[in-house]
């Protein structure tokens, strides 16, 4: 376990300003991070939202990170920084008490003699690795992982236990991929003939860039002609769908439970929200943002926020509304019929000045 830094230390690394409270010393060590109302005057917390601001007077933490404009109001030491969540997010990094790997080949991994493993990487115990599969420098492939025959595993980068990667595909450098998650797995794709299926062999691969990270379960289906490719910095969550020949661009994200259907291109800098479908063949521009359960059928051209569904309500309330919907075509027709009617009687209204 690494030694801990000091406030001062710490404040240099996070970029902050240290304001010291009366009784403390740049030379304290906090030992973790905590909310503002969990916190112990051994852990350093953080304020990011105004939600949050009601815990501040009563925290009991020994630093606070935040902006300039709370720190009057901090009981505490104060570490001043523009984005505290982000600096958050720094300091998680400090106080990460995963166990560190061990360079080299476990007993009990089976390596391939035709396999290129720098002395640097780490294989755990069940791993294999196959034929002209590459695993760079500082590279840790965890238990139970599998690295097929020809993948390239990138500097830095890390398989957690039971990750499988197929045949020919490639992992870029310091990315994460957490357990259960399957990469390279043959894409849906089925010719229909005389009433039975044909498979369509995907001939393709996965292409992975720097810094993505992959949570668990989630699978990314190899192209059929042409690679499936995840862009740079791009975060997927937990139990996600991607299909194959799916392009997604730097820097997106996509939160849990959602799938991106065949051939469809997702944009740099996209956000897609928990449990949302993107159908196949669409394109979703640049900086778009797709809310939670929606499914996107066409593409979006412009950035923006898009949204699809029903929003939840008491139980009574959405039967009613259900059957309004199947009624919406009948009254919509009615709707039409009596402004067809009021132009009507409008038209035959007479002018003023007409008549007797």
């Amino acid at each position: 376990m690494s030694k801990k830094p000091s406030l001062a230390q710490l404040a240099s690394q996070l970029g902050a300003e240290l304001h010291l409270a009366p009784s403390a010393s740049p030379e304290d060590i906090p030992l973790g991070l905590s909310t503002l109302q969990d916190a112990t005057p051994s852990d350093v917390s953080f304020l990011a939202s105004a939600t949050y601001r009601r815990f501040l007077r009563d925290t009991r933490a020994c630093a606070v990170i935040l902006t300039a404009d709370l720190a009057a109001e901090c009981p505490v030491s104060a570490l001043v920084v523009d984005d505290p969540y982000h600096s958050f997010a720094l300091a998680t990094a400090v106080y990460d008490a995963a166990p560190e790997p061990v360079p080299g080949i476990h007993p009990a991994a089976t390596v391939h003699p035709d396999a290129d493993v720098d002395p640097s990487a780490s294989i755990g115990p069940g791993a294999v690795v196959e034929a002209a599969a590459r695993i760079g420098s500082g590279a840790v492939i965890g238990p139970r992982c599998v690295v097929g025959e020809g993948s390239d595993i990138g500097r830095g980068s890390r398989l957690h236990a039971g990750v499988t990667v197929y045949h020919g595909c490639t992992i870029g450098r310091d990315c994460v991929i957490h357990s259960g998650a399957v990469i390279g797995a043959d894409g849906f794709g089925f010719a229909p003939h005389q009433k039975r299926w044909t498979k369509i062999h995907q001939l393709g691969g996965v292409e992975i860039g720097d810094e993505v990270e992959v949570g668990a379960c989630t699978c990314i289906d190899r192209g059929a002609l042409g690679d499936t490719v995840i862009g740079r910095g791009v975060k997927i969550d937990n139990q996600v769908q991607i299909a194959h020949n799916v392009q997604i661009g730097d820097y997106s994200a996509i939160a849990a439970c959602s799938a991106v259907a065949g051939s469809a291109r997702i944009g740099k800098h996209c956000t897609i929200a928990g449990g949302a479908g993107v159908v196949g063949h669409v394109t979703v521009a640049d900086f778009t943002h797709v809310t939670a359960m929606t499914l996107v059928t066409k593409s979006i051209d412009t950035a923006g926020a898009y949204s699809s569904g029903t929003p939840f309500s008491d139980n009574r309330s959405w039967r009613r509304n259900a059957v309004r919907f199947a009624q919406l075509d009948q009254m919509s027709r009615r709707l039409r019929e009596l402004e067809r009617q009021v132009a009507s009687l409008q038209g035959n209204r007479p002018e003023a000045g007409d008549g007797e």
